[in-house]
């Protein structure tokens, strides 16, 4: 079972995940939309909290490593450690 942090907040996400070409390319309200075009386009949605809600962030990070074809530990590995 992957350990996820419990501290992240939403702009602390949004900074590591540009490490996978994911770049803001809106925000509406309190919801902040990421894109990348790494192998093709892909899009997030990540509410702008502070510390993000656990349930919030697992699926974030589920959602990314399924796009990316990595495990949800390796993206905790990769970007939160």
């Amino acid at each position: 079972m992957p350990n996820i942090p419990r501290n992240v907040s939403a702009r602390e996400l949004v900074k590591a995940l540009g490490k996978y070409g994911y770049v803001i390319t809106r925000q509406t309200g309190s919801h902040i939309r990421l894109t990348t075009n790494i192998n093709g386009e892909h899009h997030i949605t990540i509410p702008d909290h502070a510390p993000l809600k656990i349930g919030t962030l697992n699926n974030i990070l589920k959602e990314v490593a399924d796009y990316l074809g990595k495990s949800k530990q390796d993206i905790i590995d990769e970007l939160l450690k």
